[in-house]
């Protein structure tokens, strides 16, 4: 049996297909990234980034990539910072606008992101540790977004 995990739920993965045969045989994985979900949206240590803007920031990677549906999972748990999960909305203070900026050109435009993306982070006041925190969490939504889309494809959706 195919575990119930967020990409499981979103790629529409059906009992009785290849996609839930392929994910059965892979269940481990699919636990491990639902773990890896876990822990970059309520890490232990969230340094400067609460759950809210966390999932705000995941509903907007969603979206940038056309994945709606996952975008509204996502911004379901962004309470106050709702407004940022809109990829039309940016940052209110000047923190807010330097990480919105960064979150989408790593999401949506990744080969033109250069080293200086990371100092406009760090001119913003932003640490060390919580530009790595960001990078993480874009880092999970792509991977979670591209399996999603294998999954679809196994199963016969549309990507």
């Amino acid at each position: 049996m195919a575990p119930d995990t967020t990409a499981t739920r979103f790629a529409g993965v059906a009992a009785g297909t290849s996609a839930a045969d392929a994910v059965a045989g892979r269940a481990k994985i699919f636990e491990m990234t639902q773990a890896a979900e876990d822990a970059v949206l309520r890490p232990k240590d969230a340094g400067a980034w609460p759950h809210t803007l966390r999932a705000a920031l995941a509903a907007r990677i969603a979206a940038l990539n056309e994945e709606h549906d996952l975008a509204a999972h996502f911004a379901a748990d962004a309470g106050a910072d709702a407004t940022l999960a809109d990829p039309a909305q940016g940052g209110a203070v000047p923190v807010m606008a330097a990480v919105v900026a960064f979150m989408d050109r790593v999401a949506a435009d990744t080969r033109h992101v250069t080293a200086d993306d990371v100092k406009d982070l760090q001119a913003a006041g932003v640490a060390d540790a919580d530009i790595v925190r960001l990078a993480e969490l874009n880092a999970f939504l792509a991977y979670q977004i591209r399996v999603i889309a294998g999954l679809r494809l196994m199963g016969g959706m549309p990507a």
